[in-house]
């Protein structure tokens, strides 16, 4: 059963779409999430029962913008800030929203192309 794309997502989640590994071992990265809450207030997830973590789209969104800029563009935690902070809207934020919709058309086309083999297969 798959999560409506509007529901809360868990940090794992986040983790998940955003691609974050650590550098060690392919766990996942859940601390850098945290790191980046305390450091962008514009990062606010619902904090629920046992201190557990929940992200709507307009945080999730938030985050692949900061991740975009930290790993992608190579800009500072300050950097990143004084552009979240301006209120004016960005040309960046196209270029960020192309790359997402680039990296979510590529994983379909992997997963359409995996399900063409499996369905050969069964012949």
């Amino acid at each position: 059963m798959n999560k409506n794309t509007g529901a809360y997502k868990t940090i794992g989640e986040v983790v998940k779409i955003l691609g974050l590994k650590t550098k060690k071992s392919n766990s996942k990265a859940t601390h850098t999430i945290r790191y980046w809450e305390k450091e962008f207030k514009q990062i606010k997830p619902k904090i629920l029962n046992g201190n557990r973590r929940y992200y709507d789209e307009k945080n999730i969104k938030v985050l692949k913008k900061v991740h975009f800029l930290l790993k992608d563009q190579g800009m500072t935690i300050n950097g990143v800030k004084k552009i979240l902070n301006d209120k004016k809207p960005l040309k960046l934020d196209e270029t960020l929203n192309n790359s997402i919709k680039a990296d979510n058309l590529k994983n379909k086309i992997v997963n359409i192309s995996s399900l063409i083999k499996e369905l050969k297969n069964l012949k």
